[in-house]
């Protein structure tokens, strides 16, 4: 692990929860590229970055926290992997259902890559399933059909 990469991720979060754009998109590298697993959409530089917060903190008034049992691993000097939890409220349009107000509780994990001394990447694994029943959305109904599934 390089501490200063690892420093670089620590001061990307403490902006990322500040909502605070410029500081957020100053620890990304110029080809930076974000995949949102779970929804499918990708942005690619600090447009597309810038775009990719405003979306997300638009969307949803949250802050990011590493839960108990939670890790990070890095699993090369320039790959870092970890868990960690969004804390926050549905506040705004998502997939099309409107601002519920709900409190959110999703745990994710992401992979982000790092070049140059910034990050050039970060990957979003979540479960979009229990992020719609959170919110109160129409959450893949025939889930609950499952005989064996407990329910989230």
């Amino acid at each position: 692990m390089d501490p200063k990469l690892a420093e670089l991720a620590r001061r990307h979060l403490v902006a990322e929860n500040a909502q605070d754009l410029e500081a957020t998109l100053a620890t990304l590298h110029p080809e930076c590229r974000f995949d949102d697993l779970a929804t499918g959409q990708t942005w690619h530089g600090r447009d597309g970055a810038a775009a990719h917060y405003r979306q997300w903190w638009t969307t949803f008034d949250v802050e990011v926290k590493r839960g108990p049992g939670q890790v990070s691993a890095w699993t090369s000097d320039d790959v870092c992997m970890a868990e960690a939890t969004w804390h926050g409220r549905h506040i705004g349009r998502f997939l099309g259902i409107e601002p519920t107000g709900h409190t959110i509780v999703q745990p994710f994990v992401v992979v982000l890559g790092f070049r140059d001394g910034l990050m050039v990447s970060e990957r979003f694994h979540y479960d979009l399933g229990a992020l719609l029943r959170q919110i109160g959305g129409p959450a893949l109904p025939a889930l609950n059909e499952l005989p064996y599934r407990r329910a989230a």
